[in-house]
C-alpha cells in the first residue's frame, strides 16, 4: 500500500527528475514511513530548478516520491493558487492509497477538505500549533488575524475527523487540538535521534571569566522563533557586562534585516551569521563548541532542534512556547518576545559554571527519552492503525459496488 504524506515543506525539482530540500525533510525523513507502508507519495509545493541548492539533502529515492504541487510562499500566493492546488490535490489521490496529513497548513486542509468528500478515513500527525503561528510578531500580513481565526479551527476539525491523531507533544497540543475518544491517538517527536546524535558524557563545570559563546539554531524565512529578540537579549546582556559571542544557524528572507539589527546594536563583532547548514555533523560541530543553546521561540510544537542540542550535552534555556515547557524546567524559561527577561536569565545562567554543568546532566538525560528506539514503536502503531482503517474503508466500498 502506498501513503500520501502532506507536508508544508518546499522541494527544488531538477532537470533529472530529482527532487531536493535545504530542510529536514530528506528522503531519510520519509523512509520512517516505510516500516510498515510499500511505498511513500510526499504532497507537497515543487518547483523546477536548473541545479540542486545549495547544502541541498535528496527528498526522494527508493519507493519515496513526490506529488509535486503548484509552488507558491505566502497567503495571498496561496489564494492565487487555491483553485490549481485543490484539482492537483485531487488528482493525487489513488482509490488505494493511505493518507497521512502533517497539520497544520493550507496543504492538509486542502486534503481533508477533498477526503471528506468520499468518507475516506485519514491520519493526522500534528506538528505545530497554529494558533501560536499566527500570534503577533510571529507573521507579517495583514492576513494574520484571519488565519489566527481560522487555522485552528480548521486543525480542530481535522483532528476530530481522522482515524488515528498523533502529536509531537506529551499534552500541550492535544489539550488545544483534542481527538475524539474512540480515535487512535499516540505521541511522538518528529525527530529520529540515532546513537552517534549523544555525546556520552555532560559537561563538566566550565573556567569564569572566559567568553561565553552561545548558539541559535532555526529557519530565518519567518519570525517564529524569536532571533529578533536574540538579538536585543544579547546586546542588552553585553551592555550589563557580559562577554558574549553569539552563533546564528540558518537562511530565509529575514536573514539581511537580523544582520542590520545586529549592527545597529552594536554586535558586529559578537554575531556571526552561518546560513543554512545540513543537518547532521556540521551542526553537532556547532553545538559542541557552544556554551549554551537559546530558542527565544514564539511558536513551537515540540521543537527538534532544542532536543537534538540536549542530546549534545548543550545547556538550553528557551521561551514558554508550544511544547518547550515540556523539555525546560520554568527556570530555563522567559516569556516569548521578552528581550529583556531572556537577556537576565542570560546573564543568570553563564554566570553560574555550576549550574550550566547540571543543566548538561540534566539535558542529556532527556534528550535519551526521544532515541529512535523509543519512539519508532509508537510511530509504526499510528501507521498500522491508518492502514488498517483505511483497508477496512476499502472493504466496505468494495461491497457497495458488488451490491
Amino acid at each position: 500500500m502506498r501513503v500520501l504524506v502532506t507536508t508544508e515543506a518546499r522541494f527544488d525539482r531538477t532537470p533529472d527528475g530529482a527532487c531536493w530540500t535545504i530542510g529536514s525533510a530528506g528522503y531519510t525523513f520519509w523512509q520512517r514511513y516505510l516500516d510498515v507502508f510499500d511505498e511513500v507519495g510526499v504532497v507537497a509545493r515543487v518547483r523546477d530548478a536548473p541545479s540542486a541548492p545549495p547544502s541541498g539533502v535528496r527528498a526522494d529515492g527508493r519507493n519515496v516520491s513526490l506529488a509535486a504541487l503548484p509552488y507558491y510562499i505566502g497567503p495571498w500566493a496561496y489564494l492565487r493558487n487555491y483553485l490549481p492546488l485543490r484539482r492537483v490535490t485531487r488528482s493525487v489521490v489513488r482509490p488505494a492509497d493511505a493518507v497521512i496529513v502533517r497539520a497544520p497548513g493550507p496543504v492538509s486542509t486542502i486534503l481533508v477538505a477533498t477526503l471528506r468528500r468520499s468518507g475516506r478515513p485519514f491520519g493526522v500527525e500534528v506538528v505545530g500549533d497554529p494558533f501560536d503561528v499566527f500570534a503577533p510578531g510571529a507573521v507579517r500580513s495583514v492576513l494574520r488575524p484571519l488565519l489566527r481565526w481560522w487555522m485552528p479551527r480548521a486543525l480542530r476539525r481535522q483532528c476530530v475527523g481522522a482515524c488515528a491523531v498523533a502529536y509531537v507533544t506529551s499534552a500541550t497540543l492535544q489539550q488545544r487540538y483534542p481527538a475524539p475518544a474512540a480515535t487512535h491517538v499516540t505521541s511522538y517527536s518528529s525527530i529520529d535521534l540515532p546513537d552517534e546524535a549523544f555525546v556520552r558524557e555532560p559537561r563538566l563545570p566550565g573556567p569564569t571569566g572566559r567568553t561565553n559563546r552561545i548558539v541559535f539554531v532555526g529557519s530565518l524565512e519567518q519570525l517564529y522563533k524569536g532571533p529578533d529578540v536574540l538579538i536585543d537579549a544579547v546586546a542588552i546582556a553585553v551592555r550589563h557586562g557580559a562577554d558574549l559571542e553569539m552563533t546564528m544557524i540558518g537562511d530565509g528572507k529575514h536573514r539581511h534585516e537580523l544582520e542590520a539589527r545586529a549592527r545597529d546594536r552594536g554586535l558586529t563583532d559578537r554575531v556571526r551569521f552561518t546560513g543554512h547548514l545540513p543537518p547532521g555533523d556540521p551542526i553537532r560541530d556547532e553545538l559542541d563548541h557552544a556554551d549554551l543553546f537559546v530558542l527565544p521561540s514564539r511558536t513551537e510544537g515540540l521543537p527538534r532542534v532544542l532536543i537534538e542540542a540536549m542530546a549534545r550535552g548543550v545547556p538550553c534555556i528557551g521561551t514558554s512556547a508550544g511544547g518547550i515547557p515540556e523539555l525546560l524546567a520554568p527556570s530555563e524559561r522567559v516569556p516569548a518576545g521578552d528581550a529583556d527577561a531572556l537577556a537576565a536569565k542570560l546573564l543568570e545562567v553563564l554566570g553560574d559554571p555550576q549550574r550550566l554543568a547540571r543543566l548538561s546532566r540534566e539535558h542529556l538525560q532527556k534528550a535519551r527519552q526521544y532515541h529512535a528506539e523509543v519512539l519508532r514503536p509508537r510511530r509504526k502503531a499510528f501507521y498500522v492503525a491508518v492502514q488498517e482503517a483505511t483497508l477496512r474503508w476499502q472493504n466496505r466500498q468494495k461491497d457497495v459496488q458488488a451490491v
